[in-house]
């Protein structure tokens, strides 16, 4: 009886071993339950905010109210480490006057770099779109700032009696300050992007320039035949245009320098300590590595919104610019048996569902669109501008949604049309070859040669019997092979001897 009894407990201690379900085990006491929620209060009363959330209750608030594009705060991690730049060149300023404790300081400073490391994103939640002035977007950044330094110094959030979003994160600040100089930095650091893009598109442009130098074309003006050129100097006028572009963006950019941070409410810095305005334009150029600057005027830089329309206006400018090129790029393309068909476009999908054969400029196109968006936002930024009310812009959100979606348009397209447009573009020589033999307007390189009285009856000539130019010099000998190749080399007719 006892080896009976003995066996099974054996086995049933080593059943355990693979159904722990079989075996004798002890019963453990159950963790704690982690809340779902926790309690917060503004001026308008109590919320629950979920447990493990880094925003609070304002936060909250304007997730309920502002429902409305679907584009959060985080689409634009630039604009998410735009604000922790801002709040830590605030506290460190703070520290600087003597406001803001050390002790504070670190554990603010700790939270802002992790979020300008890209951590903690996912709680900047606050729909682009919204009233307020931004007031739900910097109380979302405040919020959420506070709530990981209290969670790093080793307390709970929303723990606010050590570390407050108001009192701590947006002290000596209003949205009024704080808010639209978040928007700077945020477009200041999207713009080395996009600079660095364009100029990526620049210098494929000019290699094909390069690549092009000695194919001789006919260049037009008004869509009519006009005097001769080379492919090469057409693409290198284009990165020329490109060029002035870049360098309008580059120095409209300096406008975005001037920041109003030390004027809070309107500009007259209520609530700001004496000097912490200074301190703080110098904390965001020593973070950023620009030259930003204390406005000489924190009343008017409020009210004004002068640095976003002069920036706007130079993306427009690009757009304009990009528009005209891509425009030139799908005329030059055209045919391939009825259009111009000089250059070849590179073949990316078929063009039709119903046309065989058929193959479409898609990457012109897709840059044309968003050229055409560009213009657009524009056009939004520019009426927002005009239409705030004495000592405050109410509509600067707008006047962000559509500066940074132009900019974020821009630096994911020009990539993708810089590769599969512009490095695979080619010429057709024999097209280019052909035109210049049957245009009329290479009439007008003879000149020198023939005379202006005599190369007016070649034009008319020509014009009547259907000829080309070379084809009737050849008729009547008027010049021998050696000088017609003299007076079509590339160089020649392009007035590079």
């Amino acid at each position: 009886m006892i080896l009976r009894r003995l066996s099974v407990a054996l086995l049933i201690l080593a059943s355990g071993l693979y159904y722990p379900s079989m075996a004798q085990t002890k019963k453990k006491t159950p963790a704690p339950t982690t809340p779902a929620t926790r309690e917060e209060k503004d001026l308008l009363g109590t919320k629950q905010i979920p447990y493990d959330a880094y925003y609070g209750v304002q936060t909250a608030r304007a997730l309920e109210n502002f429902q409305i594009s679907g584009v959060k705060t985080n689409f634009y991690p630039d604009y998410v480490k735009a604000f922790a730049i801002v709040k830590l060149a605030a506290a460190r300023a703070n520290n600087e006057t003597g406001r803001l404790s050390n002790e504070k300081l670190a554990a603010i400073e700790k939270a802002c770099l992790a979020v300008m490391d890209g951590k903690y994103h996912e709680d900047f939640l606050v729909d682009l779109y919204q009233g307020g002035a931004g007031t739900s977007a910097n109380m979302n950044a405040n919020e959420v700032l506070a709530n990981i330094a209290l969670e790093l110094s080793g307390h709970k959030k929303g723990e606010y009696q050590f570390i407050e979003p108001h009192d701590d994160l947006n002290m000596g600040q209003s949205t009024n300050d704080s808010y639209p100089t978040a928007i700077h930095i945020a477009l200041i650091l999207h713009n080395d992007k996009l600079i660095q893009e364009l100029g990526l598109l620049s210098a494929a442009l000019h290699a094909k320039g390069e690549e092009f130098k000695s194919v001789v074309k006919m260049g037009r003006t008004e869509g009519q035949d006009a005097v001769p050129m080379t492919v090469g100097q057409e693409f290198h006028a284009f990165g020329g245009q490109l060029d002035a572009a870049i360098a309008a963006l580059k120095q409209l950019e300096t406008y975005l320098y001037e920041v109003n941070m030390g004027a809070t409410a309107i500009g007259t810095g209520i609530t700001a300590t004496p000097g912490y305005d200074v301190k703080c334009a110098a904390q965001l150029a020593k973070i950023t590595g620009k030259p930003i600057r204390k406005s000489e005027n924190l009343i008017a830089a409020t009210s004004s919104m002068q640095a976003f329309v002069l920036y706007s206006a130079g993306l427009k400018n690009l757009a304009i610019t990009l528009s005209k090129l891509n425009s030139d790029l799908i005329f030059l393309a055209s045919g391939p048996r009825t259009g111009i068909f000089e250059i070849n476009l590179p073949a990316l999908q078929p063009g039709s569902s119903i046309m065989p054969g058929k193959i479409n400029p898609v990457m012109p196109e897709l840059m044309n669109q968003v050229c055409f968006k560009a213009i657009g936002n524009d056009v939004t930024v520019a009426m927002a501008s005009q239409d705030g009310l004495l000592q405050l812009n109410a509509y600067e959100p707008v006047v962000a949604v559509s500066i940074m979606e132009t900019q974020a348009l821009f630096t994911r397209t020009v990539p993708a049309f810089t590769k599969q447009c512009i490095q695979g573009i080619t010429v057709n020589k024999d097209v280019c070859q052909h035109y210049i033999e049957r245009s009329v307007g290479i009439v007008t390189a003879l000149n020198p040669v023939l005379g202006y009285e005599k190369t007016t009856e070649l034009a008319k000539e020509a014009l009547e019997t259907n000829k080309g130019i070379l084809e009737l010099i050849r008729e009547k000998k008027l010049l021998t092979e050696d000088q017609i190749k003299q007076l079509l080399d590339p160089a020649t007719v392009t007035g590079q001897k």
